[in-house]
């Protein structure tokens, strides 16, 4: 059985000089080949170097082209790059929409990048009762068009956008019961069930915790991935943790 995913959204953060610090921290303790990182796009070629599964945030929807500003699939799969971040809530509060992710994720894939799908539901969606409905449509909208072969390369992410960065977490029992829902609706819609993360407010003092969830696949670290210390718990945690 695999190991459980450990990926780490480093977002925008950390100078060229805490960078430097905190290869050297890692490099003498990270030996398993379930973690990627995904640092600014700066510095990824550092994480490179040093021979790591990584991961750009956020990839656009064309190969090439007038895009200022922007990295495309392509270029991200040329330099060795595996994973995209797709659908980050931080990228549909600028505005993205289930349309855009869709294109992205194809174009992703389309260049031999892995996808890692980010979905979830605000406080106000939650407190509406609608975290289904609104899983459901991101799902079936930020994935349409993808044949199976397609599918095999998407991780999806449940980050519920109320716990990002908060401290607050959904109970054991709420996680394991939507990931139960998201894998039903890829079985139904899709023929085809991903691999689920958990993402939102994870660090290295509720981890063990959240490991008793035993249908959930892994999990996308966000500001504790930031210190090379506590990253390097939670993933002994999760690779040591008998459940």
């Amino acid at each position: 059985m695999i190991n459980k995913f450990v990926i780490a959204n480093l977002k925008m953060n950390l100078t060229t000089k805490e960078i430097s610090s905190y290869l050297k921290i890692i490099n003498n303790k990270m030996f398993v080949s379930n973690v990627v990182i995904c640092p600014t796009s700066i510095y990824i070629p550092y994480f490179l170097n040093h021979s790591y599964d990584v991961g750009i945030q956020n990839v656009y929807c064309e190969d090439l082209g007038s895009f200022t500003g922007e990295v495309s699939p392509l270029q991200a799969s040329s330099m060795g790059i595996k994973y995209a971040i797709i659908g980050h809530s931080d990228r549909r509060i600028m505005g993205e929409d289930d349309n855009l992710i869709n294109k992205k994720i194809k174009m992703a894939i389309k260049n031999k990048l892995k996808v890692v799908f980010c979905i979830g539901e605000t406080a106000e969606e939650r407190g509406m009762l609608k975290t289904d409905k609104v899983l459901k449509q991101q799902i079936v909208r930020g994935l349409r068009g993808l044949k199976r072969l397609d599918l095999q390369q998407v991780l999806i992410a449940y980050e519920p956008v109320w716990a990002v960065g908060t401290n607050e977490l959904p109970s054991n029992r709420e996680i394991s019961d939507f990931i139960a829902f998201i894998k039903d609706i890829c079985k139904k819609n899709l023929e085809f069930v991903p691999f689920i993360l958990y993402g939102g407010s994870i660090n290295e003092k509720n981890i063990k915790n959240l490991m008793r969830i035993d249908n959930v696949d892994g999990f996308l670290i966000g500001s504790s991935s930031c210190e090379p210390d506590k990253l390097i718990k939670i993933i002994d945690i999760v690779d040591n943790m008998k459940v």
